[in-house]
């Protein structure tokens, strides 16, 4: 089984690449987010790898990310979503939207994926709870951990929520402490004029 390759981009096309491992070269099927960010060919690159066997065929998807791998083994898990489907998902929603999707159960976003229809986006929203980790679990921490820092600092811890609470409001989608911590601090300063 191959887990990664790291070799040489001999092509990248739409749907594919060609990477040159030691005078080998390997047909990777890749993510059309990914082509864009590729260096120019004859670059080395790293990709991880899931080989996918069936009765007729070995292929291989490539991923920039371990968690685009992740995702797509999970997916490709589900009855009735095959490497096309869960390649097309990755090429549409990145990761943070789709695990933001599965938790809000947001059928819209999950339904721009060309072949993904409601049924299935029901289905996979159903079945994928349980399975994938919670993108709500994840922000709770660097929530948590940064009302830490911030009662660590001195400031009280209802004032430090506030100004948490603001600063997730004013910009959603951040996951980080350092983002999370600067853009609260930018609320308490303002409290203190």
């Amino acid at each position: 089984m191959i887990a990664s390759l790291r070799g040489k981009l001999l092509s990248k096309k739409p749907d594919n690449l060609i990477v040159d491992v030691q005078g080998v070269g390997y047909s990777v099927q890749v993510p059309l987010t990914l082509i864009s960010s590729l260096p120019a060919e004859q670059s080395e690159i790293f990709l991880y790898i899931h080989t996918h066997v069936r009765e007729d065929a070995l292929q291989l998807y490539g991923f920039q990310a371990e968690e685009e791998k992740r995702i797509f083994t999970t997916l490709i898990g589900i009855s009735g979503i095959g490497p096309k489907t869960a390649l097309n998902l990755l090429s549409t929603i990145p990761p943070e939207k789709f695990y933001a999707a599965i938790n809000d159960e947001d059928v819209d976003v999950l339904c721009r994926v060309p072949g993904l229809g409601k049924k299935t986006a029901h289905r996979l929203i159903l079945e994928l709870k349980e399975k994938l980790p919670s993108f709500r679990e994840k922000k709770n921490t660097v929530y948590d951990d940064t009302l830490s820092a911030l009662v660590n600092l001195g400031y009280k811890k209802n004032l430090a929520q506030d100004a948490l609470e603001k600063a997730s409001a004013g910009t959603p989608g951040m996951n980080d402490i350092e983002s999370l911590l600067r853009e609260a601090l930018k609320y308490l300063t303002k409290e203190a004029k």
